[in-house]
Order: structure tokens, then C-alpha cells, then sequence
């Protein structure tokens, strides 16, 4: 099974150190983002890794190169317009050769034993569709998964401050399964005018009965949202969430 790790976005929210680095190569405590993601994928078993990439895509690809001096190896596609996480993943169809697949933000990163449970369980359970969701006080800034028993029910995108009547948000990690693809092509844009992931999924759940398993995270899980900078300038100071890695 390949990962797919998409990289090409600016990251506004990160000036000024967007200005000089892409958001995943940013340092931190003497690595890039990235590093700290790949190393956690690669513990889950999967050593195939595609990046898409687009704003300072050289500073990503002259740091991996080819993937094998970390034990992977890596395609690079980039992503010429950028038209949300939809539209980065439907250009990666083509390198998709197996049916299902594994996905997640390049600028999220989480405890790496969640990204091992998700894959295990595509593995031992054979569930088509699987997401990750972590607790927050509301998730306006992501999107809001409300959940019948396990498996997601609905997914909205960025709800109105306050409007949501669930503290699960959509983490940014999945297995996916091929059948994505034809729905992302006919994928009305969002209101930002951008294709997105999780409004997919909620278009397939809804018309075509998809079943997405949902793995929430923990209270004491560890998640790091590296497109906002406070919390990013907090891990700088805090060293204990190193430990994990």
C-alpha cells in the first residue's frame, strides 16, 4: 500500500517562516516537519511514499531525493493548480496501483501508533474506508465528523464558529479506497472553490452507502496542527512530545 502526503500548499498561516521554507521543511528541534512524519508512516509498515508537491517543491525534493538514504521510496507529483486536498488527490490516480491507499495532510502529525492501528486495521478488519478524528472544543478551523457507532455519518467542512454539536474533527489521516477517484471528478467545488477530501467522503456516504470506520483518537494522543503557528511555536519550547518520536 502506498502513502500519498500532500505537500504543495503555501501556508499562509505560518508567515513569516512560509517565506523562506515550504510548510513541511520548516526545522523544528533539528528536523523538518516532514521527517518526523515519514519516520512515523514508515513504523506503520509502508515504505512507498507519493508527495505532491507545488510551492517551493525543490526544497522537499532536493531533501528526499529518491527516498533511499531514510529506507523509502518516493514519487513526486506536483500539484500546478492549487484546488484544495481533492484536487491534489485526484492527480495521483494514475500512480495508484493497488486498491486502496493511505493519505493524510503533509503539515499534520500525530502519535506514531495511530498511524500503525489505522493500517493494521485496513489489514485484520478489511474496512474499505478509514479516518482518523481528534477532540477538539469545536472544529470550525477543520471539519466536524458526527458519528453513528463507530463509522462516520456525516462530514462538514468548516463549519460556522459554534454551530457544531461535535467535538470530533477530521484529523487529516485516511485509507481510501480506489472507487474516490470517480467521485472526485464529478466533485462540486467548496465554498472556498476548492475541491475537498472530506466533502467527498460525505458525498459517498450519502449516495453511495460508503461505511468509513473512525478511529478516535485519544485524550492523551498527541496531535500537532503545524499550520498554526502558536501551536507551532509552543512545540518549539515544549520538548516533552519528542519523546514519542
Amino acid at each position: 500500500m502506498k502513502a500519498i502526503i500532500l505537500c504543495a500548499g503555501y501556508g499562509t498561516r505560518m508567515e513569516p517562516y512560509t517565506k523562506r521554507y515550504q510548510k513541511v521543511m520548516i526545522p523544528i528541534h533539528g528536523k523538518a516537519i516532514l521527517d518526523y512524519l515519514i519516520q512515523s508512516i514508515k513504523k506503520s509498515g509502508i515504505s512507498d511514499f507519493i508527495i505532491v508537491v507545488g510551492y517551493k517543491k525543490e526544497q522537499i525534493m532536493n531533501h528526499l531525493k529518491d527516498g533511499r538514504k531514510f529506507g523509502i521510496s518516493v514519487e513526486y507529483i506536483t500539484q500546478e493548480k492549487l484546488n484544495g486536498t481533492g484536487g491534489a488527490l485526484l492527480i495521483c490516480e494514475s500512480y495508484i496501483k493497488d486498491s486502496h491507499f493511505f493519505l493524510t495532510w503533509g503539515d499534520t502529525l500525530v502519535t506514531p501508533g495511530i498511524y500503525k492501528e489505522v493500517v493494521k486495521l485496513r489489514e485484520i478488519e478489511n474496512e474499505d474506508f478509514i479516518m482518523v478524528a481528534n477532540r477538539v472544543d469545536d472544529p470550525y478551523k477543520g471539519a466536524a465528523i458526527y458519528l453513528e457507532g463507530n463509522y462516520c455519518k456525516q462530514i462538514i467542512e468548516k463549519p460556522a464558529r459554534g454551530t457544531s454539536d461535535t467535538n470530533l474533527n477530521n484529523a487529516g489521516i485516511f485509507i481510501l479506497q480506489e472507487d474516490i477517484f470517480d467521485i472526485l471528478k464529478t466533485q462540486k467545488p467548496s465554498k472556498r472553490g476548492e475541491i475537498e477530501v472530506p466533502e467527498t467522503i460525505s458525498n459517498g456516504i450519502k449516495n453511495l452507502n460508503w461505511k468509513i470506520k473512525v478511529v478516535q483518537m485519544r485524550k492523551n494522543d498527541f496531535y500537532a496542527d503545524f499550520g498554526d503557528k502558536k501551536q507551532f511555536e509552543n512545540l518549539k519550547i515544549d520538548k516533552n512530545w519528542l519523546k514519542l518520536f
